[in-house]
């Protein structure tokens, strides 16, 4: 069963509704991913519910997202790099074939991966694990999420410092 938030993720960010939400960004929300079979996968939205595609955007927005989609995933490559010693890189991926607005995924990658999966897109993890409680985004993911956020707060302050922002 959904909830109402998980109906419509952007307004309820917009709103302040949505509990998955760890920043708002330039374009966008980073919000922590409802599965963490792979943990901190992580999804940048559109801050814009109507928006469906990239080029949709005002050029000026549209790089804006996608620097936002570049510091969340260093926050995320940070944050695992920090927690797990298997950390091996971040996946970013635009694909917007079931959702219809906007977003970004972010998916840390690990050594601790099978090895039939680690090298090939997420999106080939058996469907189970999309639907696993025990792969569901939880208290236990709570300083992983902490994490997460506070490096965005560092990549955000640093981007402000160098483009002489206060």
């Amino acid at each position: 069963m959904l909830h109402d938030w998980q109906r419509d993720r952007i307004g309820s960010a917009l709103a302040g509704r949505n509990p998955t939400v760890l920043r708002r960004l330039d374009a966008g929300f980073a919000v922590i991913g409802d599965v963490q079979f792979l943990p901190g996968y992580s999804v940048l939205l559109v801050d814009e519910p109507h928006v469906e595609r990239l080029s949709e955007l005002p050029q000026a927005k549209r790089t804006a997202f996608l620097a936002d989609m570049d510091r969340l995933g260093e926050a995320v490559e940070r944050a695992c790099r920090a927690l797990d010693p298997e950390f091996r890189r971040v996946n970013l991926e635009i694909l917007g074939n079931t959702d219809g607005f906007l977003h970004a995924h972010v998916w840390p990658r690990f050594e601790w991966e099978h090895p039939d999966l680690v090298g090939r897109p997420v999106w080939l993890y058996p469907p189970a694990n999309w639907r696993d409680p025990a792969c569901a985004l939880g208290q236990e993911h709570d300083g992983l999420r902490e994490t997460i956020g506070r490096e965005l707060d560092l990549l955000s302050a640093r981007n402000a410092r160098r483009h002489g922002e206060t």
